[in-house]
C-alpha cells in the first residue's frame, strides 16, 4: 500500500508539534531537530550529534543534555511568574527554588543555579544530603533554602548553620513534634530559626501522585496542629520567627483546577496566620506545575489542560484576591517546579539492533502429501482473501489454527506443519490489518490483530535503570525514531531490552486520543543503525536507576553535554560529562573507587 507521507506526517503521528514544547521538531532530511532557545536559526541536529558522540567514544544507550534548554525553563518560569505579577499589580514578588530530588547531578544544579541568578532562584532540599549540596552550591544570600521532608537533630543543626552563614534558610514543619526539635536545636546553638509550615489541606489532586494531598496525606500539619504550633511558638516568644505557609497537592498535577482551588485554600490559611500575630512573609505553592508528556493538553494523567503562563497567573490572581479580601500584605510567592524545569533538556538514546516479527516468512509455505488438510486449506484462504471477504477468511483461518494447537497437543500434528499454519495466519492476519487500515470503523477483533501483529524490537538498554517510572508506575514519555522520519513507519512495535527479566519492556505509548500498544517504526536494514529517543527524561529518571542485577553494567547511559551560542561568530559547542558520569560497573559489580560521588 502506497502511503502519502512527507515531514508534516511525521511530525503529525509522533505529536512532536504538540508535546515539543516548540524545543523539538523534525527536519528536511528526516532527522529530529532540537531548539534549546526555541530560536529556529540555530537547531541542533540529533543524529549528527549523536554521530559526534560515538565518535568520542560514548555507547548506547546514550544521555545527550542540552545546557541552553536547561537554562530557558528556568528563565521562563521566572518570566512567566514576573510577567503575571505585572499583570495583576500584585504587591510582592516571585522567589522560586529548584527540588533537588528531581534532578540531583551536579551538572544540572548547577546550571540551573546560574541561570536563576538574576531571578534570586533558590534550591529546595528534603534530605540531609540535599541540604548539605545546598549549603555548598548556594551562593545568591538573596534566594532561598527551603527545608523539606523528615528532619532530626543533625537536619536542623547544619540548617541552622547555614542562617548562621547569612543564607535565607527556612525549615518547612512537616509534624508537629518537629516544632519543638527545632525550638530546642535553635536554642542550645543560640540561632533564631526562619519557620515554615507545611498545612495539609482539603484539596486534593489528581493522576498517580494524588495521594501526595489532601487530608490523607503522609505529611502536613492539621488545621488543629497548626493552632497549636502557632500557640507554641507565641509561648516560646517565637512568633515572628513563622515566616512561610507551604502546601503541595501533587507531581505531575493534570487539572488547572486543582491548583487553583489548593492555592485559594492555602492563601487563607497564610491570611489567618498573619492576622493571629505572626510576621509571615512567603507563601510556598510547592511542586505539581506539569508536563505535557502526551501533548493532548487535557487532564489526562500524562498531559496538562493549562500552560505556564495561565499557571503562573492563576496563582498570582487567587492569592492576590484571598489577601486583598482579608487585608493581609501579599507574600512572597515561592514554587518548587522541579519536573517543568528538567525534563525538556535530557533525551535518551537507544539502537534498536534486532527485532522479532509473527508475520515473516521462515518456513517454504507449500503443500506436502504429509501434512494435514488443514495446512492446504489455510494456504487457500491466504491466496483468496480479498478487501470483500477478508472477515469471513480471517474466522475460517482461526478456526484452523485453533484445531492445528489441537492437534499438536494429542501428537497429531508435526512441528513442520504447524510452522506452515501458524506463519500463514499471521501473514493473513497482516493483510486483514492493511485492508481496514482506512475504514471508518475498525472492529475490536481487528484492533487486537493488530497489536498481536505487533513486532518486538530489540534495544541494548535497561527500562528499570532509564525508563523506571514507566516500569513501576506507568508513566508515559514521548517515544520515536530520531532518523529516517522523511520515510512510512511500515511497522508496528513495542520495545523490550536486553535485561534477564520479562518486564523489561515498553508497551504503551503516547497518544492523542488514548494509550496506543504498539509504537510506528521502520523496518530494520542489517548492518544498518536504527536509533530511537525517549524524550522529556530529564525528571527524576536520571537519578532513581542504578546498578543492580537487572541491568549489566554497560547499560548505564553515557551522558553528552551541548551548548549552542547564538552572538555572531560564536560557534557550537559540544562536551562529554566528566568522567565519574560515564564510568561502568567493575567487575566486581560494584562503582569503582574513581566514581564516588
Amino acid at each position: 500500500m502506497n502511503t502519502p507521507w512527507d515531514i508534516n506526517s511525521a511530525i503529525s503521528l509522533y505529536n512532536i508539534d504538540r508535546w515539543g514544547s516548540g524545543y523539538f521538531t523534525i527536519n528536511p532530511k528526516g532527522h529530529i531537530s532540537v531548539l534549546p532557545t526555541l530560536n529556529p536559526s540555530t537547531p541542533i541536529d540529533l543524529t549528527e550529534l549523536v554521530e559526534e558522540a560515538k565518535q568520542r567514544g560514548l555507547n548506547f544507550p546514550m544521555v545527550l543534555r542540552f545546557q541552553d534548554l536547561l537554562r530557558h525553563r528556568v528563565e521562563r518560569i521566572n518570566l512567566s511568574f514576573a510577567e503575571a505579577i505585572s499583570e495583576m499589580g500584585y504587591r510582592s514578588l516571585y522567589r522560586g527554588v529548584f527540588p533537588i530530588k528531581v534532578n540531583q547531578l551536579r551538572e544540572v544544579v548547577e546550571e540551573i543555579m546560574d541561570a536563576g541568578k538574576p531571578f534570586h532562584f533558590g534550591i529546595e532540599a528534603g534530605s540531609k544530603p540535599e541540604l548539605l549540596a545546598a549549603l555548598a552550591i548556594h551562593k545568591d544570600p538573596e534566594s532561598l533554602i527551603i527545608c523539606n521532608g523528615y528532619k532530626d537533630a543533625l537536619f536542623i543543626q547544619n540548617a541552622l548553620l547555614g542562617s548562621k552563614l547569612g543564607k535565607k534558610v527556612i525549615m518547612v514543619v512537616e509534624k508537629l513534634e518537629e516544632l519543638f526539635q527545632i525550638i530546642q536545636v535553635s536554642q542550645e546553638m543560640g540561632v533564631e530559626p526562619m519557620i515554615g509550615m507545611r498545612v495539609r489541606l482539603s484539596a486534593k489532586g489528581a493522576g498517580k501522585w494524588a495521594t501526595s494531598g489532601g487530608e490523607n496525606a503522609k505529611f502536613g500539619l492539621s488545621t488543629s496542629d497548626l493552632v497549636a504550633a502557632s500557640n507554641t511558638l507565641k509561648e516560646k516568644g517565637l512568633a515572628h520567627c513563622l515566616r512561610l505557609v507551604h502546601f503541595h497537592v501533587g507531581s505531575q498535577v493534570p487539572d488547572i483546577g486543582t491548583i487553583k482551588r489548593a492555592a485559594r485554600e492555602a492563601a487563607r490559611f497564610y491570611a489567618k496566620l498573619a492576622k493571629m500575630g505572626h510576621t509571615m512573609g512567603y507563601l510556598d505553592v510547592g511542586g505539581g506545575l506539569g508536563v505535557d508528556y502526551d501533548g493532548s493538553r487535557t487532564a489526562f494523567e500524562s498531559s496538562m489542560n493549562y500552560s505556564l503562563a495561565e499557571y503562573a497567573r492563576d496563582i498570582v490572581w487567587n492569592v492576590m484576591d484571598v489577601c486583598d479580601s482579608e487585608k493581609v500584605e501579599h507574600p512572597v510567592l515561592i514554587s518548587e517546579s522541579g519536573r517543568a524545569i528538567v525534563a525538556h533538556h535530557s533525551v535518551l538514546v537507544v539502537e534498536a539492533f534486532g527485532s522479532i516479527e509473527k508475520d515473516k516468512a521462515r518456513v517454504k509455505a507449500v503443500p506436502t502429501p504429509n501434512d494435514p488438510k488443514q495446512v492446504s486449506d489455510i494456504l487457500e484462504l491466504q491466496k483468496t482473501i480479498t478487501a470483500l471477504n477478508w472477515a469471513e477468511t480471517l474466522h475460517d483461518a482461526q478456526q484452523i489454527k485453533e484445531q492445528s494447537q489441537a492437534m499438536f497437543e494429542l501428537g497429531l500434528l508435526e512441528l513442520e506443519s504447524k510452522a506452515k499454519i501458524e506463519q500463514a495466519y499471521w501473514q493473513i492476519a497482516q493483510q486483514v490489518v492493511t485492508f481496514t487500515k482506512e475504514a471508518k470503523y475498525i472492529p475490536d477483533e481487528v484492533r487486537e490483530l493488530e497489536i498481536s501483529l505487533g513486532d518486538q524490537y530489540v534495544c541494548n538498554f535497561s527500562v528499570f535503570q532509564s525508563l523506571l517510572d514507566h516500569w513501576a508506575l506507568g508513566q508515559l514519555f514521548p517515544v520515536m525514531p530520531i532518523d529516517r522520519l522523511e520515510c512510512f513507519p511500515d511497522r508496528n512495535a513495542t520495545l523490550v531490552d536486553i535485561t534477564c527479566d520479562s518486564d523489561g519492556k515498553m508497551s504503551k505509548f503516547i497518544d492523542l486520543h488514548d494509550v496506543k500498544d504498539t509504537l510506528p517504526l521502520h523496518q530494520l536494514t542489517p548492518g544498518e543503525p536504527y536509533l530511537i529517543g525517549f524524550f522529556l527524561m530529564g525528571a527524576y529518571q536520571d537519578i532513581m536507576g542504578d546498578l543492580h542485577n537487572l541491568s549489566a553494567g554497560s547499560m548505564k547511559p553515557t551522558s553528552f553535554w551541548t551548548r549552542t551560542r547564538t552572538a555572531a561568530g560564536t560557534s557550537r559547542k559540544r562536551w562529554k560529562a566528566p568522567p565519574l558520569r560515564t564510568c561502568s560497573k567493575s567487575s566486581s559489580g560494584t562503582r569503582p573507587s574513581s566514581c564516588a560521588r
